[in-house]
């Protein structure tokens, strides 16, 4: 009997991934495909919609040219959140690029709209503050550069997820799920639709956007994908972050995750809609069977990604080096790296900051630097995790981490000391994926429910903190004064 698999999509901000997974959770195959990435001014960041497809499409045949004789169930879609573009609907040709999450170009129209005094009502409706990190006032540049003429029916407006779904079902398909609607900053999460006022503030038609369904939902069927044949059910869309802490089984309210990527998020769940405290967002982690679950979550612009630049910086060949040359020395010695390259995110919300080195003395050295880089990976997940854990409304669970920094175990030890919380690894690496996964596979039927789900992810043992208080109370005021500077202008 062929073995009944689901092939997950998870499409991040530099490469994307495929996974094959089966029945037991366990991953059978794998493949990837570098995405390009474009910085045509300063605070600019954007990617080409077709070579994201090209790259999918990539990513499968490099899987399952590894993958054993199975049948594929159905494909579920993970994908980098907050990047946005806009299509033609008649030829399903991009206008203009993905601009992504890591843009800032549209900072000046989140400032007037501050000025304005609208973020107050923004907030209170999406959960999200004002922002160039959220796609509303990136569409709001995009139509205005690139679709100037044009009639609301002749346009698409998706996050990715919504341009793979397009793609996939040969442009049958203009959809998103619950998740990644809530990322837009133009829609309603408490109310679960798309929000008539936002649209008319940010200057978008409603008739450019996806229609909005459930995480794990028959999406629907492929049509035309180069090396997949036609009718695999479409069967899960869910932002990566959101995936992650699905496919990690964080189904209960407390529970939490950290995925260290390019930036982090740090996210735990909540048991209803609040509005979100300063520094914080509220999002939609995910909608099954009908039933929206919250989160609190905390975003941060630039992670693991300091650690390839200072490596560079440093005259180090790779980032195993850097952390090697981090691990000769104790402290940092004073020295604090922020690395705030295009500006800080949660907690602190400034697009205007900018990265620094500081606490520099002549008995500082390289290995100084390298290990100031190496923690403020974990520091900055403490700034968020410490407003998490004041208005989280109940205690905080297990604490999941992922991403490819997590398979470092040294590194995860720092964050436990750190953020003062055991935190728990997993022995898969492919988080993501495997929500993008679980939810297919529960909208087909290949798991039954939520439990079943959650008892196929496997965990290492928590690693539980370590340093003394002391310690963690001067590092801490150390980093406090580095943000400081960070932000600081005449």
């Amino acid at each position: 009997m062929t073995a009944r698999t689901i092939l997950a999509i998870d499409e991040g901000t530099t490469n994307s991934k495929a996974a094959l997974f089966s029945e037991t959770g366990a991953v059978l195959a794998t493949g990837s495909e570098p995405v390009p990435i474009r910085h045509p001014q300063p605070g600019w960041v954007e990617q080409d919609a077709e070579k994201i497809w090209h790259a999918t499409v990539g990513a499968i045949g490099a899987c399952l040219a590894k993958a054993p004789e199975c049948e594929i169930a159905a494909i579920g879609i993970s994908n980098q959140r907050e990047s946005i573009l806009i299509w033609d609907r008649a030829t399903g040709a991009p206008l203009g690029p993905v601009v992504t999450w890591q843009c800032r170009r549209s900072a000046a129209a989140c400032e007037a709209l501050k000025a304005a005094g609208q973020e107050d009502q923004v907030i209170a409706r999406t959960g999200l503050p004002l922002d160039p990190l959220f796609p509303a006032t990136k569409v709001g540049w995009l139509l205005e550069h690139h679709a100037k003429g044009r009639a609301p029916d002749e346009i698409c407006i998706g996050t990715v997820d919504s341009w793979l779904i397009w793609k996939f079902t040969g442009g049958a398909v203009h959809a998103t799920d619950a998740s990644n609607a809530a990322r837009t900053q133009l829609f309603n999460i408490a109310e679960g639709r798309w929000d008539a006022d936002l649209c008319a503030l940010f200057g978008v038609d409603i008739e450019m956007l996806p229609n909005v369904y459930e995480s794990a939902c028959l999406f629907g069927t492929t049509k035309d994908v180069a090396g997949l044949p036609d009718a695999l059910p479409v069967a899960a869309a869910i932002g990566d972050s959101h995936a992650a802490l699905f496919g990690h089984g964080a189904h209960t309210a407390g529970d939490g995750k950290v995925t260290f990527g390019t930036g982090s998020s740090v996210m735990t769940t909540v048991p209803d809609f609040v509005v979100p405290p300063k520094g914080l967002t509220t999002t939609i982690a995910w909608k099954y069977a009908g039933q929206i679950t919250y989160a609190f979550e905390g975003n941060i612009l630039v992670s693991a990604s300091i650690l390839p630049w200072t490596a560079d910086l440093l005259g180090l060949s790779s980032v195993d080096e850097l952390i090697a040359l981090a691990e000769t020395v104790e402290t940092t010695l004073g020295v604090s790296l922020v690395p705030a390259h295009v500006g800080l995110g949660s907690p602190h919300w400034d697009s205007e900051a900018r990265g620094l080195i500081s606490g520099l003395t002549f008995g500082a050295s390289r290995a100084h630097v390298a290990r100031a880089a190496v923690e403020s990976i974990a520091y900055q997940v403490n700034d968020v995790f410490e407003i998490v854990r004041a208005n989280a409304g109940q205690d905080i669970g297990r604490l999941f981490v992922d991403g490819g920094p997590s398979r470092n175990h040294k590194l995860m030890q720092m964050v436990a000391d750190i953020i003062d919380h055991p935190v728990t690894t997993s022995e898969s690496p492919d988080a993501s994926a495997r929500g993008a996964a679980y939810l297919a596979g529960l909208a087909v039927g290949l798991w039954p429910d939520l439990a079943t789900v959650a008892a196929l992810e496997p965990h290492d043992a928590a690693l539980a903190p370590q340093m003394a208080p002391k310690t963690r109370a001067a590092g801490l005021e150390t980093w406090g004064a580095a943000i400081g500077r960070s932000t600081w202008r005449p």
